[in-house]
C-alpha cells in the first residue's frame, strides 16, 4: 500500500510509518517536524517564520512539494490545520488531495473542533484542558483555542474535512469521545505508536531517593497543569529531603531533555488528561512511572483488564501531593511499577502491532467506500 501521512504531532506519524514499513508499505512522511521538536520527515514543510519572505520562500516550497502528494492509496491528516497555513488557505490543498488520491482520513490527535467543544459543554469529561466538573477553564491559551477552534475559521474547516474524509481516527480516550457523538459511523479508536526498537531505557544505578522528573514549558504550564504539578513537587522535596529529589528540565534540547528522563524514577505529565500522550507514553516505554492521566475510562477503551501502572491523580494540588508522597515513601513500589509500563507499552503501543490495525482500519472504510459509490459519490461534499 501507497501511504501519505501528512503533518506532526510529537513525532506520532513518523513512528507510525516506522511500524507500516516494517509491515512492507511504502510511506512518505510530509511535514515541518512538529516545529522545533524537527522530527524526521521525507517531504520538508517547515516554515520558518511569518515574515513575507519566509511566507514566499515556504509557499514556493509547497508548490514544489504538492506533486509528490498524489497517488496515494491513503493519505492521512495529523489534524484538520495539516499545514502551517491559515485554514482558509488550507481547504483548497484539501481538495486538491481529495481529488488526486484514494482514500483520506482524519487523525484526531490533538487540538480542534471536537476537542474544545466536548470540553466546554461540561459533560463529556469530569475534567479536561477546557472544565473543571461544571465550571468552564479558562487558563492560559484555552481562550485563543475557544475563538480559533470553536466558531473561528480552524472549527469550519474541521467540521468539513470531518464530514468529507473516508474515517477519523482517535489516538486517546477523550478524542474517541469528543468525535463519537457525530462520526461513530466512520471512527476507530487506536492508540498512539512507540518505536521500542528505539528506547533507551531508564538507567539502573542505584541511587537512594526517588528521583521526580517535570519537564517545564512556560507557555503552556498553566493550560497543562505543569504550574500545579511543580508546587506539589516542591514540597515534596522540602517535606522529604532524604526521600525525594527533583529533576527539572525547562526548556532545553530534546536530547538533553532525554538524558535527564533517563536518570529518572517518575515523570510528572498532563495533569487535566484522562490518558498518558506521546511523552508520558515514551516515558512508560523506558520504564519511568508516569503521574498524570490514568482513568478507567482509559484502561476500559484499551480492554486493559491487569495492569495499572499509571498514578492517576484528580487536577488538584492535594491530589498530586499524595500521590507523590506515596511513592516517596513507598520506594519498594517503583520496581514493580516500571515493569507494568514498559509491559503496557509492549501489548498497546508497539507501532508495529499499531500499525496493522491501521491498515484494517483504512482497508475497511475503502471497501466501505466502494459499497457506497453506487449512491451519492463519496467525499462530495463542497468544501
Amino acid at each position: 500500500m501507497k501511504i501519505l501521512l501528512l503533518g506532526e504531532f510529537s513525532n506520532v506519524h513518523n513512528t507510525l510509518a516506522e511500524g507500516l514499513r516494517k509491515l512492507g508499505h511504502d510511506v512518505t512522511v510530509a511535514s515541518d517536524g512538529d516545529n522545533w521538536k524537527d522530527y524526521p520527515r521525507d517531504i520538508d514543510l517547515k516554515r520558518y517564520n511569518i515574515s513575507f519572505g519566509a511566507t514566499a520562500a515556504f509557499m514556493k516550497k509547497l508548490a514544489r512539494a504538492l506533486p509528490q502528494m498524489v497517488g496515494y492509496d491513503v493519505v492521512q491528516l495529523i489534524n484538520p490545520v495539516f499545514l502551517p497555513l491559515k485554514a482558509q488557505k488550507i481547504a483548497p490543498i484539501y481538495r486538491f488531495l481529495r481529488k488526486h488520491n484514494r482514500s483520506m482520513f482524519l487523525g484526531a490527535f490533538g487540538m480542534d473542533h471536537f476537542w474544545v467543544k466536548a470540553g466546554l459543554n461540561c459533560k463529556t469529561f469530569r475534567y479536561s484542558d477546557f472544565n473543571l466538573g461544571d465550571t468552564e477553564r479558562h487558563d492560559g491559551e484555552n481562550d485563543i483555542w475557544i475563538s480559533e477552534w470553536g466558531t473561528g475559521a480552524k472549527g469550519r474547516l474541521n467540521c468539513r474535512i470531518a464530514e468529507n474524509c473516508d474515517g477519523i481516527i482517535a489516538g486517546l480516550y477523550e478524542y474517541y469521545a469528543s468525535y463519537e457523538p457525530y462520526f461513530s459511523d466512520k471512527l476507530c479508536f487506536i492508540p498512539f505508536p512507540i518505536n521500542l526498537d528505539t528506547i533507551t531505557p531508564k538507567s539502573t544505578e542505584p541511587h537512594d531517593k526517588v528521583r521526580f522528573f517535570i519537564g517545564i514549558q512556560k507557555a503552556r504550564s498553566a493550560y497543562k497543569g505543569t504550574d500545579i504539578m511543580l508546587r506539589a513537587l516542591e514540597r515534596i522535596v522540602r517535606d522529604f529531603p532524604d526521600k525525594a529529589e527533583m529533576v527539572k528540565a525547562e526548556s532545553v534540547p530534546f536530547a538533553q531533555y532525554q538524558n535527564m528522563m533517563n536518570g529518572s524514577d517518575v515523570i510528572l505529565d498532563q495533569l487535566y488528561s484522562y490518558t498518558p500522550a506521546m511523552n508520558a507514553l515514551l516515558a512508560m516505554a523506558k520504564g519511568l512511572i508516569v503521574v498524570g492521566g490514568g482513568e478507567e475510562e482509559n484502561y476500559e477503551i484499551l480492554h486493559e483488564t491487569e495492569l495499572r501502572p499509571i498514578i492517576n491523580v484528580l487536577p488538584d494540588e492535594e491530589s498530586v501531593y499524595a500521590a507523590l508522597r506515596d511513592l516517596a515513601l513507598h520506594k519498594e513500589r517503583i520496581d514493580e511499577l516500571s515493569r507494568q509500563s514498559v509491559e503496557y507499552i509492549k501489548r498497546h503501543h508497539d507501532c508495529v502491532k499499531v500499525a496493522k490495525r491501521y491498515l484494517d482500519f483504512w482497508k475497511q472504510q475503502t471497501e466501505k467506500k466502494k459499497l457506497m459509490s453506487k449512491g451519492p459519490v463519496a467525499g462530495g461534499m463542497s468544501l
